[in-house]
């Protein structure tokens, strides 16, 4: 049997990167797929899934405004009768603008989506899970809500609060039967990412591209999906209000660009 056979799942920022790979992972694994991000190639996602033999369809909306995520909850349950996970990943970088140049519109329009965008998925994911007392809300933080140095002030402070709500989150819904967690990717490469690998292939620099990880090297949006897939099923029936590193080691120690000897 397939690992989410049976299960309805909503990806958000599944147009690409982590995503688009945990949604045709979803996929192939059996669950039922609502595809959503502000991007048109969430489109692609879902025909994808469709073309390889799985179910899904694609809902194009920005995920900061609440609207379109209760509107995505009920589709999912209109669709498919129901919703067992939500995977809340839609983030958005904020660029790397320097700390005392940022001013209230950096911080707020990334925060919407980053923080807001997450709490909604929450919140709309739990109002129907809880009746059925089940279900799986993952979300998406980051390396850089554990510690500095790892993204810009907005995007690493959003990160870090993600962390407490899912922290929050976890015990507010105690006792209902729903899950919540979140993955802290270290370095991957997605569309976020991309003018940071293009930057250092540009300069021949790409063979040093997550080199301050023990395992030396940066990941794929696949080795994150692989976690989300693990925090979907029942096999991590016991796994709540954790804030899981995929980061090649990055957060085990602070980086160093040298050798101890």
């Amino acid at each position: 049997m397939k690992r989410l056979e049976g299960k309805v799942a909503i990806v958000t920022g599944a147009a690409s990167g982590i995503g688009r790979a945990s949604a045709k992972m979803f996929a192939a694994e059996g669950a039922k797929v609502v595809a959503m991000d502000k991007a048109a190639e969430v489109v692609a996602t879902a025909k994808a899934i469709a073309d390889g033999g799985g179910t899904a369809f694609a809902i194009e909306a920005d995920i900061s405004a609440e609207t379109n995520i209760a509107q995505a909850v009920d589709a999912a349950i209109a669709h498919y009768g129901a919703l067992d996970v939500m995977f809340a990943n839609a983030g958005v970088s904020g660029g790397l603008k320097p700390f005392l140049e940022l001013d209230a519109e950096d911080w707020l329009g990334l925060l919407k989506i980053n923080l807001v965008g997450v709490y909604l998925a929450l919140k709309h994911a739990a109002r129907v899970m809880t009746p059925r007392g089940a279900g799986s809300i993952i979300c998406t933080a980051s390396v850089a809500g554990l510690r500095s140095g790892a993204g810009g002030a907005p995007y690493s402070a959003s990160k870090a609060g993600v962390i407490s709500l899912v922290q929050t989150g976890a015990n507010f819904l105690a006792g209902t039967g729903v899950r919540v967690n979140a993955i802290c990717p270290g370095l991957v490469e997605t569309g976020m990412t991309k003018p940071i690998f293009e930057y250092a292939r540009a300069k021949g620099t790409g063979d040093r591209i997550g080199q301050l990880n023990p395992l030396r090297r940066y990941g794929e949006p696949e080795e994150i999906a692989h976690m989300a897939l693990f925090l979907a099923s029942d096999e991590a029936s016991y796994v709540n209000g954790q804030a899981i590193p995929v980061d090649g080691g990055l957060s085990s120690s602070h980086p160093v660009r040298g050798k101890w000897s």
